[in-house]
């Protein structure tokens, strides 16, 4: 069966001396994983469209025994090249790839959390990285996995409860718009951590490079 959608690319690694696997999040089909053939030839269809964070235009055959598709035909949307070409961007959206492999089943539709990062994307790409960009989807990512922190139950102090509650719920440019002093960075950076380990079972790979990044 040969299925369409679009997607983002979590992560590639070499299959053969000439073909990839490429790891999609897509919002029709969650997390699925592919085999493009050939992709490392020169002549390839496929070679210069795979990468690391780009947005595609995909369609695949199914398998029917495994969790491994045959990647047909791509169409490549967006690059995302200034991403990968600042350290600190791209150690915040490698972070956030990390998270959402965590946190995820794979072929499980995700709509809000593949939205979520192609925001983050497009973000990265027009902005500075900052600290609280990372604060913010760590809390945008646990309210669509149905795991958000009752703030209002929480040790929080008045003032960080209510840019927490901000992060989660508003736009990304108005919470980046907001003025966290140190201390409260601090107190809601230590809050999540608990709550991640406690919820994720332990912190997704590259927490505290993604939360430096910008500092």
């Amino acid at each position: 069966m040969i299925e369409s959608t679009r997607g983002i690319i979590l992560r590639t690694r070499p299959l053969t001396e000439t073909s990839l696997i490429v790891h999609w999040l897509t919002p029709d089909f969650g997390r699925i994983a592919t085999v493009a053939k050939g992709a490392r030839r020169h002549k390839s269809q496929f070679f210069g469209k795979l990468d690391l964070f780009y947005l595609v235009d995909f369609s695949f055959s199914r398998s029917r025994r495994a969790d491994l598709h045959t990647l047909n035909e791509v169409c490549l949307r967006e690059a995302h090249v200034v991403i990968r070409a600042d350290i600190l961007k791209l150690q915040q959206a490698a972070y956030a790839t990390n998270f959402i492999e965590q946190a995820t089943e794979t072929e499980t539709p995700v709509p809000a959390v593949y939205e979520l990062l192609r925001e983050l994307l497009d973000h990265l790409c027009q902005q500075k990285t900052a600290p609280q960009l990372v604060l913010a989807l760590e809390l945008k990512l646990l309210r669509e996995l149905g795991q958000e922190p009752n703030l209002a139950e929480s040790n929080l102090a008045a003032g960080t409860k209510k840019i927490a509650g901000i992060l989660a719920h508003k736009d990304w440019q108005i919470g980046l718009r907001l003025k966290l002093t140190a201390a409260q960075t601090a107190e809601l950076r230590q809050f999540l951590q608990g709550f991640l380990i406690v919820h994720l079972d332990r912190l997704p790979k590259g927490r505290a490079a993604a939360l430096a990044a910008g500092a």
